[in-house]
């Protein structure tokens, strides 16, 4: 899917509703909640990252200075994976590998006024592209997650960053619980070996 979404990096962003995805009349929106580990952070990627070792990466309106994550329109050609992915490089010109859903949220449309039903995805940033389809309309901004928690405008992208931080948390610990089960299954084999060598 990667190579699908790059080649999308020299198209203009898609404009107009004609394939636009619909729910009970709630247009469908899709998103990421991009971040990377922080730089000269001291984790390793197979030791106690936390979540204050990672940035998150916001943009602005179009047509202001109010900070979001990025996010657009569903639509019919393509799975909500790729929507996110292809929104994600068109508003924020970064490209990485997408994990589970975070949830649904339904929000009210600032410019509409008409509501919306929203799903985010956590994308762990691999690329960040010097050139992309709205380079001109928005600006990128890095930051700790508790810092975009306070700067995104959206109360409904405060909950998805929320939602974030907690599924990065469980992931953490999961993956923590087994490193230290293997440990000790290591030191258990070792334990026997040295055993049945005497």
């Amino acid at each position: 899917m990667t190579m699908q979404i790059k080649k999308l990096m020299t198209l203009p962003s898609r404009t107009g509703r004609h394939l636009q995805r619909y729910n009970q009349g709630f247009r469908l929106v899709v998103g990421c909640v991009p971040y990377r580990i922080r730089k000269g952070s001291r984790s390793s990627l197979l030791h106690g990252i936390s979540i204050e070792d990672l940035e998150v990466l916001l943009i602005t309106s179009q047509k202001s200075t109010r900070k979001m994550l990025p996010k657009g329109g569903w639509e019919l050609d393509e799975n909500i994976e790729l929507a996110a992915s292809r929104e994600t490089l068109e508003e924020a010109g970064v490209v990485g590998i997408l994990g589970e859903k975070l949830g649904q949220w339904i929000f009210k449309s600032k410019s509409q006024e008409k509501y919306h039903e929203g799903s985010m995805f956590p994308l762990l940033v691999t690329e960040e592209l010097d050139v992309w389809p709205e380079k001109g309309l928005r600006k990128r901004i890095w930051m700790p997650v508790n810092e975009a928690v306070e700067a995104c405008a959206d109360l409904w992208m405060k909950d998805a960053l929320h939602a974030f931080v907690s599924q990065f948390k469980a992931r953490t610990r999961v993956e923590g619980e087994r490193l230290t089960k293997s440990c000790r299954l290591a030191d258990y084999s070792l334990d026997l070996k040295l055993r049945m060598k005497s």
